[in-house]
């Protein structure tokens, strides 16, 4: 209600009202109500936010409206946002942005921020170290409850969290975290040794993302420290971040699983001449692989002169044999991108798998023995052949189905590029294979 009322203001040019309402709103939905307007438009809206609300609003923008934003305002106002960003948001915002308004951006920040800047852009972007932020508490092990208290309410407001602090040694070795409910309830005259913890779960900053992401989801972290190989605090990685790993990294996956090639870019705001390059790719490999289906059938068309109704059967074998790989596959890939499943399991995979298959493959036969017999009205012993193939179809598509990802992960590859098209193709020359080797077998052709 809060959108349309806005809307009806701005139609109205009552922007005096608008900005009243755009002041008390939160960033999010700031940025998802102009994210529909054209660039003067957002401009014009943008300029009405206050300093502190505005960066957060700029943080939450596409690339393409941040520099439509950078291209617009004045060099004033630039240096007011870069001054309110949060670092891990200037790096990824640097990250993005073509050289000229990198320059431009860095203008606006002293020698030592550049040096920092500098330093954290030469990790990978996809690492631990690409998401760090520098804003955090940092407290010294001497302090004590009172001294750490009063030291969190004068940096608190220029860091990202401070319900998680870090205690490091001169030479910035991560020695300790002390959390902000230990030092709220404890005694002010207690020295902050006494209450940190030690065993600290931490990341190396060329860790990869999406293990980082798993550390966060295992042990529901709100903020992981990073550290160097000499265990030196680099930063920390934020929740907020991690969020939006796991839903890159999700996407990425679905986008594989379809046989498209990844891309970071909203639907629609792809062209779509790079949406059909991103998918022609693996089209093509799958249509030329689709050959050796072409080939067997050419193979066996003897058998398929000699009884034509075996044909009529293929598509549904081929369709069985597909969407049970698929079911197999999906399972199997999740369970390795959440950690649920680890490489050295693919004994106990093929085994469960066999075993699915072999319930969901001999009801799924008798059914379809039945089938045959009593609505299509073909001999019994077609039927027997048609069920029996059935039953190894679905054998083989789910074993291949849960075994592909897991060997794929054994060769450092992402499993998900084993999923639906590409077990499908492959379940469909053997399904071929096997169905026309029984057929010759039990028909004695």
């Amino acid at each position: 209600m809060e959108f349309e009322r806005i809307e009806e203001l701005i139609n109205e040019k009552k922007y005096v009202q608008v900005k009243e309402i755009l002041s008390e709103m939160n960033e999010v939905d700031v940025a998802e109500l102009l994210k529909p307007y054209n660039p003067h438009m957002t401009l014009l809206l943008f300029r009405m936010l206050p300093k502190d609300l505005a960066a957060e609003v700029f943080a939450r923008f596409s690339t393409e409206q941040q520099m439509d934003i950078i291209n617009s305002i004045t060099s004033e106002e630039l240096r007011n946002i870069v001054d309110e960003l949060f670092f891990d948001d200037m790096i990824d915002l640097i990250e993005e942005m073509p050289a000229n308004v990198v320059s431009k951006i860095l203008t606006h920040t002293d020698k030592k921020e550049r040096e920092l800047i500098n330093e954290f852009l030469k990790y990978p972007s996809d690492s631990a170290g690409g998401l760090t932020t520098i804003e955090y508490v940092n407290l010294k092990k001497s302090m004590t409850v009172q001294e750490a208290m009063k030291h969190i309410k004068e940096v608190g407001l220029n860091t990202e969290t401070i319900y998680t602090c870090y205690v490091t040694d001169k030479n910035r070795i991560l020695e300790g975290i002390v959390s902000l409910k230990d030092l709220v309830t404890s005694d002010d005259h207690i020295i902050i040794e006494d209450i940190m913890e030690t065993d600290i779960i931490k990341v190396n900053t060329h860790l990869d993302q999406e293990e980082a992401a798993n550390i966060f989801r295992r042990y529901g972290f709100l903020a992981l420290p990073v550290v160097d190989n000499e265990n030196r605090l680099t930063g920390i990685i934020t929740v907020d971040d991690i969020m939006n790993v796991i839903s890159q990294e999700a996407t990425e996956d679905f986008q594989k699983m379809a046989a498209i090639s990844p891309s970071d870019e909203e639907y629609l705001d792809v062209s779509i001449w790079k949406l059909a390059k991103n998918r022609l790719p693996w089209l093509l490999i799958l249509m030329v692989s689709a050959t050796f289906t072409g080939r067997i059938m050419g193979r066996y068309e003897d058998v398929l002169i000699s009884i034509a109704i075996l044909g009529t059967f293929i598509p549904m074998l081929m369709d069985t044999g597909g969407n049970a790989g698929s079911q197999s596959s999906t399972l199997i890939i999740r369970g390795l991108a959440i950690e649920e499943i680890k490489v050295s399991d693919g004994l106990k995979i093929l085994f469960k798998e066999f075993g699915v298959s072999m319930i969901v493959g001999l009801i799924l036969a008798i059914i379809n023995f039945l089938r045959l017999l009593v609505i299509e009205r073909v001999g019994i012993l077609v039927a027997v052949t048609v069920s029996i193939a059935l039953v190894v179809t679905v054998i083989l598509s789910k074993v291949i189905g849960g075994i592909l990802p897991i060997f794929a992960k054994k060769l450092k590859m992402d499993p998900a590029i084993m999923a639906g098209p590409l077990i499908t193709t492959i379940v469909d020359a053997l399904s071929l294979l096997a169905y026309f080797a029984i057929a010759t077998a039990m028909l004695g052709l």
